[in-house]
C-alpha cells in the first residue's frame, strides 16, 4: 500500500478535510487498495480544480488526465456510472494514463462519479493486483462517496447563502446613500426620482465603481462641481 499522505490544493478547510477524509476511509476499507485520490471541480470547468490523494504518485495520475482530457475521471463523468480498468497491462484505453499508472506498479484502477451542487467530483481507488477493484464499485465505498458529496453539497450551499446574506446586508446599509445622492441628483439636474437613480448607474457603470462608492461622492461634496459631469452622462431620452 501506498503510505498515506495528504496532497491537496487551497481550498476552504471542511473541503480539503471532507475530501482527503473520503480518500483515506477508502483505503481503509477496500483491502485491495493500495491508494486513493478524490478530485472535486466545477460542473461548467470554469472553477480551479482541487484534489487530495493518498500519495503524490496518485495524485499525477489524476494530472495527467485533467491535462491531456482522457482517462476514466473523464469517461466517468461523462457516463455518470463508475469506470473500471481491471488490468491496466492489456487495457489499451487512455495511452498516457496507462503508461503513468503501470510505471507507478498500479494494475487496476476504478473511479466513482458524483454530480452535486454543481460540483463534479470523482473517487478513484487504485491496486496493485489485476481485478482486485472488481467489487469496489459498490457497497460501503459508494456509501461513502455519497456521504462525503452530500457534505460537500450542503458545505457550498451554506457558503452560497452567507454570500447572500452579506450581499444583502450591505445592499441595505449602501440603501440611505444612495436615495441621498439620488435626491441631490434630483436636484441639481432638476429630474425626477428615476432618471436621478439612472444618472447614478449610467455613472457607476461607466467609471466602474460600485454604486454605493458613487452615491457616497455625490454625497460628500453635495453635487457641488458636478452639475456638468452629471448633465453630460445623464441617459438621454
Amino acid at each position: 500500500m501506498f503510505p498515506e499522505q495528504e496532497y491537496e490544493g487551497p481550498e476552504p478547510a471542511s473541503t480539503a478535510r471532507k475530501l482527503h477524509q473520503l480518500t483515506e476511509q477508502c483505503v481503509r476499507s477496500v483491502p485491495a487498495c493500495c491508494g486513493a485520490v478524490a478530485t472535486l471541480s466545477d460542473a461548467d470547468g470554469d472553477g480551479e480544480r482541487r484534489t487530495s490523494a493518498t500519495h503524490p504518485d496518485l495524485a499525477a495520475l489524476v494530472s495527467v488526465q485533467l491535462d491531456s482530457g482522457d482517462g476514466p475521471i473523464r469517461a466517468a463523468l461523462d457516463s455518470g456510472e463508475p469506470v473500471d480498468a481491471e488490468d491496466l497491462l492489456t487495457d489499451e484505453r487512455w495511452p498516457d494514463y496507462r503508461a503513468m499508472a503501470l510505471g507507478s506498479g498500479v494494475r487496476a484502477s476504478v473511479t466513482l462519479p458524483y454530480h452535486r451542487a454543481g460540483m463534479d467530483i470523482t473517487l478513484n481507488l487504485y491496486g496493485f493486483r489485476p481485478g482486485s477493484l472488481e467489487h469496489a464499485a459498490h457497497g460501503c465505498v459508494a456509501l461513502l462517496g455519497e456521504e462525503i458529496t452530500a457534505g460537500l453539497a450542503r458545505d457550498r450551499r451554506y457558503r452560497a447563502a452567507l454570500t447572500e446574506v452579506g450581499q444583502l446586508a450591505t445592499a441595505l446599509r449602501s440603501r440611505p446613500v444612495i436615495d441621498q445622492a439620488g435626491g441631490i441628483v434630483m436636484h441639481v439636474l432638476g429630474c425626477d426620482a428615476d432618471e436621478a437613480y439612472g444618472v447614478l448607474r449610467h455613472v457607476s457603470q461607466l467609471t466602474n465603481r460600485k454604486l454605493a462608492d458613487v452615491a457616497a461622492g455625490v454625497v460628500r461634496t453635495r453635487g457641488r462641481g458636478l452639475e456638468k459631469e452629471l448633465a453630460r452622462l445623464a441617459p438621454r431620452g
